[in-house]
């Protein structure tokens, strides 16, 4: 295992660490380099960072930040946030030809609650349902593998009545290439990740050199099979691939996306977009920032030398 594979393995661990969080979370200095990958914290700022990306002609897909929610007034309000955020987007024109989505974690809505499909589901259909009437569509975040069975099996149930939400898989799960091959069918929305919570060695490769030959076997899948694939990378030698494979597969530039994170490689995102490219960019917001944040670190690690270089230079 090699350097940045240790790296990753202990920024996972410091993800789950909650008294380093509240000491980061403190810290002045911190939430002024966070903004560098969170616009803010409120609805607001999102539509803000929408309305940017649109100059350069670059898509959104928006986070509302929050995970594993244990109360149902909890989940209840996230769901509302949403629903809040999807109507500001509309008004604002910001939903027309698929320029801003959102992204939703089914355990922000519910899904670790007592009787938690069935509460995710009903919320998860209210922000359809509102996504819907803007004119716009809906991503189901993945999370850690035990949820994938559950989230598939929620996304399956939408899709009934919402055939466009689309869903996020992992490539450094093993079980992924088998469920691409499921997922890549006429219609189906699929982004592509590597993934970014730390899993056991039986259910997930560990060397970041095995979870790249995983996410070019599972790209080429999706790009083969008549689906929308969404690459989410920031690696330039995967996005290289996938731009060789959707032209081996004579797929339209509309028929595929790229999408990076908000304030990674931004240069990189404009040059995607001024090349023809559907670049879309996840914008997350609000105040539960720091799990995001050392997850984003641990997916890409040189992002986390980028974040201590700010922190340092700004103290």
């Amino acid at each position: 295992m090699g350097p940045a594979d240790l790296l990753r393995k202990s920024l996972l661990t410091l993800a789950a660490d909650d008294h380093l969080r509240d000491l980061v979370e403190r810290a002045p200095v911190s939430r002024t380099v966070v903004r560098r990958y969170v616009p803010g914290a409120y609805d607001s700022d999102a539509v803000g960072a929408v309305a940017q990306l649109r100059a350069t002609n670059r898509l959104a897909t928006i986070d509302f930040l929050g995970e594993d929610t244990s109360e149902l007034a909890q989940a209840s309000a996230v769901t509302t946030a949403y629903v809040r955020l999807l109507d500001l987007l509309a008004a604002e024109n910001l939903t027309a030809s698929g320029q801003a989505e959102v992204s939703v974690k089914l355990s922000a809505i519910g899904q670790y609650l007592p009787d938690g499909h069935d509460i995710a589901l009903a919320n998860a259909r209210t922000i359809c349902a509102a996504a819907e009437r803007s004119g716009t569509t809906v991503t189901l975040d993945m999370e850690d593998h035990t949820t994938t069975d559950a989230t598939l099996a929620t996304l399956r149930e939408l899709r009934v009545d919402y055939p466009w939400v689309g869903v996020a898989v992992q490539a450094y799960l093993r079980r992924t290439e088998a469920d691409c091959a499921e997922l890549a069918s006429s219609g189906s929305r699929v982004r592509l990740c590597k993934g970014a919570y730390r899993e056991p060695e039986s259910v997930a490769f560990q060397a970041m050199e095995d979870v790249n030959k995983s996410y070019v076997r599972c790209l080429r899948v999706l790009m083969q099979g008549p689906g929308y694939p969404m690459v989410a990378t920031h690696d330039p030698r995967l996005v290289d691939i996938a731009t060789a494979l959707a032209r081996g597969a004579e797929r339209d530039p509309d028929s595929f996306e790229f999408q990076m994170l908000y304030g990674v490689r931004p240069d990189e995102q404009r040059r995607l977009a001024d090349r023809g490219h559907r670049m879309r960019v996840y914008i997350p917001y609000g105040e539960e920032w720091y799990g995001y944040l050392m997850r984003r670190m641990a997916e890409r690690p040189a992002n986390a030398m980028l974040f201590v270089r700010s922190l340092i230079s700004r103290g």
